[in-house]
């Protein structure tokens, strides 16, 4: 049995969701905006009490391995119209930099260049800089499969290398560390 699957979704005040069942069309929508996924339509949602909870209709294979899908589905839209979703990218290393303006993210990452990345309007980005700090890059908003590609395509233009520990890294990532020469000796 799937216990994420069983588990109800927590639907908060000022939060709505439509529902079609042919369709499989899931909307929710929140006072951070408006979320929508589509759904098997076999898969039943039972409300009670300000509650969720999706119903799988049979006992194959496919449908156990979407239950538990649909259901952290349905709980990540409704907690990101009514919370919203945040992910904060530090940059280590001698020289990076980081500013954003109007939804524009500049880096400066030791290349021989700088890196001009458009975020989309979805999300809204800070970089902040304090002395003797790493700079930060923070972004939010409502849908975290998008905060969450967006974080992933900043932090592939300079990946933590071993050695140093220099890159993009999320605040708070451990990263493992190598000896280098050091240790041949």
């Amino acid at each position: 049995m799937s216990r994420i699957g069983k588990k109800p979704v927590e639907i908060t005040a000022g939060v709505s969701y439509t529902f079609d069942q042919k369709s499989g069309l899931m909307v929710v929508k929140g006072p951070k905006g408006e979320l929508s996924q589509v759904i098997d339509p076999a898969f039943k949602l039972v409300e009670n009490e300000g509650t969720l909870t999706i119903v799988r209709p049979t006992e194959q294979k496919r449908h156990k391995a979407l239950h538990g899908l649909y259901r952290s589905l349905i709980a990540n839209m409704v907690e990101g119209v009514s919370i919203g979703f945040k992910k904060q990218l530090e940059l280590v290393g001698v020289g990076y930099k980081a500013t954003a303006q109007n939804n524009v993210l500049e880096l400066s990452l030791g290349y021989s260049h700088n890196i001009w990345l458009a975020v989309p309007k979805e999300i809204s980005v800070v970089a902040e800089t304090a002395k003797g700090q790493n700079p930060i890059v923070t972004l939010e908003g409502y849908d975290k499969q998008l905060i969450g590609q967006v974080a992933a395509k900043i932090k592939s233009l300079r990946e933590v290398e071993p050695y140093k520990g220099k890159g993009i890294r999320f605040i708070g990532e451990f990263v493992r560390r190598k000896a280098g020469k050091q240790a041949a000796k």
